[in-house]
């Protein structure tokens, strides 16, 4: 297993960190609230530390765990920090409704990730079309994933399979538009009477 940095503290932070750890992973918190993310490493426990927001994390994965609206800004801010790392995006940008997105096609915001990461960084888009409480139940899942390297597509889709997930490979960056428009599927199928515990995925007849 090997050390996952996630940049937040948030829900999903959480989630994606207590998820890898139970599944052997060591796992860096990063973020601007030095006292949630304490908090939130004390709580998943299994050796989770805290690293300083803005200095270069000691995962080759690092998971972008903030809202859509500033994971650009983040991954910016940490610039060449990140050289030669896999940045995993998994942003929901929804609208204000959640009946449709704010990006559009070429400028999904893993494009706009990858547009401003630094040299030798890859991205990958993966994880937001699994709602939180369905990962958090630590089952059997299909995870979508999209980028341009393959092999750090192939590095994503190991950690995946290592937490019991089923890693299905989209495509090349551009399909992270899709990908987004999937995590809007998903939450319609939930609010229109097929509730909050499912999850998509994919099978062969």
């Amino acid at each position: 297993m090997t050390t996952i940095s996630i940049i937040g503290s948030g829900n999903m932070a959480a989630t994606i960190g207590t998820r890898a750890a139970k599944h052997g992973h060591t796992i860096e918190l990063m973020s601007r609230n030095t006292d949630k993310v304490q908090a939130l490493a004390d709580r998943i426990g299994n050796g989770a530390t805290v690293g300083t927001f803005g200095s270069r994390p000691a995962g080759d994965i690092v998971i972008v765990a903030v809202l859509y609206t500033g994971a650009v800004d983040v991954v910016a801010h940490y610039g060449d920090a990140l050289a030669g790392k896999i940045l995993v995006d998994i942003t929901n940008p929804f609208n204000a409704e959640g009946s449709g997105l704010v990006t559009t096609v070429g400028n999904s915001v893993s494009q706009q990730i990858a547009a401003v990461a630094p040299a030798g960084a890859h991205v990958v888009k993966a994880f937001n079309s699994i709602l939180r409480g369905v990962h958090a139940a630590d089952k059997p899942l299909d995870v979508f994933f999209a980028g341009d390297s393959t092999e750090a597509k192939a590095r994503v889709a190991a950690f995946l399979e290592s937490l019991d997930m089923r890693a299905l490979d989209a495509g090349g960056l551009e399909m992270a538009y899709a990908l987004e428009w999937a995590g809007i599927l998903l939450v319609s199928l939930a609010r229109n009477g097929a509730g909050f515990d499912i999850a998509l995925g994919a099978e062969v007849p």
